[in-house]
């Protein structure tokens, strides 16, 4: 009898745990699918309900459409637009806690890398691949002369306040949004490891170093000489002497794939060609890394004013104090061409 009993209290149990697993199941609308998948969601501003209803379905994010709307309905989620954001959906929700979730805006981030653009017009293009402004809004930012000028920019040095790394951003940043997080990641940037007063020391303001950086930045990739190239353009600016950097007159000339440096792009008029012009440029001609930017902060103090590649396999240079020496060196690397066959 008590075994007939205890038989019986399991199968009501049972009974009972499959109606309220069904129960739930039907007031819930069914669950996402694939448990242990996850589903990246992106909801554009002013996204209507409906919108976001075929967008779920195509994605195969929701099965039952009508539980899904009458879970919306009770929730008050199906009011137009919908939130917009980037979201992640895991498989096995139920309806309830998918619409929290997407009524809640608990978004994920996105991870924005900028590095080695060199125009304007190419960050916009990079930026857009990660935010949902579209490239030609974010530049038409970037050209809005009342705006940058209220960030303390022009159109030339705008590109100083990009300082090239990963940044954590949401999907749906305006393009406003987004320049007042360069604006706080510029500031802390420089006010780190003693920046603003290194650049004071050299009697740079942050925008000069950071063009001095662009220039570093085109002449090598070695962070190993870096320090050393800045030095010998600072002694150039010293003593009067015109920087003379290929880099500034290639971008002059926008002539981004030529080979070589010839005397068109050496006499082409243009403020950035510092073979015409002294001093530094009047903004950056690339994007300048950190290594850049402190290899100008933390230059070598030595008495070269010239410098030339050595034409070997390392992509390093040599360098001179005077201009009989640079003409060894030029030659030192005419040879190395020769022995590469590349002369």
């Amino acid at each position: 009898m008590r075994h007939t009993i205890r038989i019986t209290g399991i199968l009501i149990f049972l009974i009972a745990a499959l109606l309220f697993v069904g129960y739930r199941q039907w007031i819930a609308g069914g669950t996402v699918p694939h448990p242990g998948k996850s589903y990246i969601v992106e909801i554009p501003h002013q996204t209507s309900f409906d919108e976001l209803v075929d967008m779920l379905k195509k994605q195969g994010i929701i099965r039952k459409e009508a539980g899904f709307r009458k879970i919306s309905a009770l929730l008050k989620y199906n009011q137009n637009p919908v939130r917009s954001g980037r979201f992640t959906i895991k498989g096995g929700w139920d309806m309830i806690r998918l619409i929290r979730h997407l009524r809640g805006g608990i978004q994920t981030p996105v991870n924005l890398v900028l590095n080695n653009e060199r125009l304007l017009e190419e960050v916009a293009g990079k930026v857009a691949r990660f935010i949902e402004p579209d490239s030609e809004s974010i530049l038409a930012l970037f050209n809005n002369s009342a705006y940058i000028d209220s960030l303390g920019y022009n159109p030339d040095n705008l590109m100083t306040l990009f300082i090239p790394n990963t940044y954590q951003v949401y999907w749906n940043s305006s393009p406003e949004e987004f320049m007042t997080r360069m604006v706080r990641e510029h500031e802390a940037f420089w006010s780190q490891q003693g920046r603003k007063e290194k650049a004071a020391a050299l009697g740079l303001s942050e925008a000069e170093v950071y063009t001095l950086a662009s220039i570093v930045e085109k002449e090598t990739t070695k962070n190993v000489e870096k320090a050393r190239i800045a030095g010998t353009y600072l002694n150039r600016i010293r003593i009067g002497m015109p920087l003379q950097a290929d880099p500034t007159a290639v971008f002059a000339t926008r002539d981004f794939s030529t080979p070589r440096v010839t005397y068109y792009h050496i006499k082409f008029d243009s403020p950035y060609n510092t073979y015409m012009y002294p001093g530094l440029p009047p903004g950056p001609i690339t994007m300048a890394s950190i290594p850049s930017i402190d290899a100008v902060l933390n230059a070598e103090k030595h008495r070269y004013i010239y410098f030339c590649a050595l034409g070997d396999e390392t992509g390093l240079h040599a360098f001179a104090e005077t201009y009989p020496q640079h003409l060894q060196n030029v030659e030192i690397f005419k040879r190395n061409l020769v022995r590469r066959g590349l002369r």
